[in-house]
């Protein structure tokens, strides 16, 4: 059976591409992001009573995978990105019909009547994601702390601590950039966000992210203690 959906709404998120996202909805606290809701979607009956639930799942597309298609078996970070597992087995966007799940902590409710908009702390899509489908977390049966995780057992690795340098400063103090962005900024960035086969290395390659309208290129450097750092290069404006 086929079975043909449409999206109840798009996220609106600092995240402009895929490269940047934290591979958690929880990891970066500084970031909000918001679901605004389509025709026929947008009547205000649906939400009523949603304000008594603290997290929602959401289900979405990894829409910009959509073109790569699907794989059998893929490389979870976790596990450095070389070992393969099961697609079955993994949290990868390269899924077969592309469905992805996430827990949003939800902040307010913005009911308006063409485009009721639910507004979330932190987040991990997007910006464009396509939702599918908005249910409640519901602690009692959603939460299994002695549930077994395989190779994701424990949470992810210590963060990078992360500077900027003082061209990135001056361009920063220009653009007049908020404090949170800031924020945001360096906890994306704390994440590491480079392919895992990378990370734990040496690594002299300048990468960028886009956030927000913004283009920001950072590198990895190396202390004399052997320790990993981030300093961000340069801020602009994303052309």
């Amino acid at each position: 059976m086929t079975l043909t959906i449409e999206p109840l709404g798009h996220i609106h998120s600092p995240y402009q591409e895929k490269f940047s996202v934290p591979r958690q909805a929880n990891l970066v606290t500084a970031t909000s992001s918001k679901l605004v809701l389509c025709e026929p979607f947008n009547d205000l009956d649906m939400l009523a009573e949603i304000e008594q639930f603290s997290h929602l799942w959401l289900m979405f597309a990894f829409h910009q995978n959509i073109a790569a298609g699907w794989k059998a078996k893929v490389r979870p970070p976790r596990l450095g990105g070389n070992k393969k597992v099961g697609v079955l087995a993994s949290r990868s966007s390269f899924r077969p019909n592309h469905l992805g799940l996430s827990l949003m902590e939800l902040s307010h409710v913005e009911r308006d009547t063409k485009s009721p908009t639910l507004h979330f702390r932190g987040g991990d899509l997007v910006n464009g994601t396509p939702i599918y489908d908005v249910k409640p977390y519901l602690p009692y049966s959603d939460s299994k702390p002695d549930a077994l995780a395989g190779y994701a057992q424990q949470a992810p690795s210590v963060l990078l601590p992360v500077s900027f340098s003082p061209q990135a400063k001056q361009q920063s103090q220009t653009l007049a950039l908020s404090e949170q962005q800031h924020l945001v900024i360096e906890q994306v960035l704390a994440q590491d966000p480079r392919p895992a086969y990378k990370q734990h290395k040496a690594d002299d390659k300048e990468y960028g992210v886009a956030l927000f309208d913004l283009n920001i290129r950072w590198k990895v450097n190396i202390n004399p203690q052997g320790q990993q750092y981030i300093t961000v290069m340069s801020v602009s404006y994303a052309t």
